[in-house]
């Protein structure tokens, strides 16, 4: 099954920006080979206030989204460093 892709506004407008092209180019053969086909396999389970939220991860990069039927919708690309602290102003019901 073929998810469909919805992005946070952020995730363009901030969270690409601070990105360099070679991981750009790791972060969108994993979103289009992983996580738009199979994102249950290869994304792993968030916890606690991220109950209900996936995470993929990408070299030193997340990406946390959330499946709903058969969307998926991307709330972060951030640094493994900073994302868990970031993703909670984007995170939606």
């Amino acid at each position: 099954m073929k998810y469909r892709l919805i992005y946070h506004p952020d995730v363009k407008e901030i969270d690409l920006k601070e990105i360099d092209s070679r991981n750009k180019a790791m972060i969108k053969r994993a979103i289009e080979e992983r996580l738009a086909t199979y994102p249950e396999k290869y994304g792993k389970p968030l916890q606690r206030s991220l109950r209900g939220y996936w995470r993929l991860r990408v070299g030193e990069y997340r990406i946390v989204f959330k499946i709903s039927g058969n969307k998926i919708i991307i709330l972060g690309i951030i640094n493994r460093k900073t994302v868990y602290k970031q993703i909670n102003t984007r995170v939606i019901d």
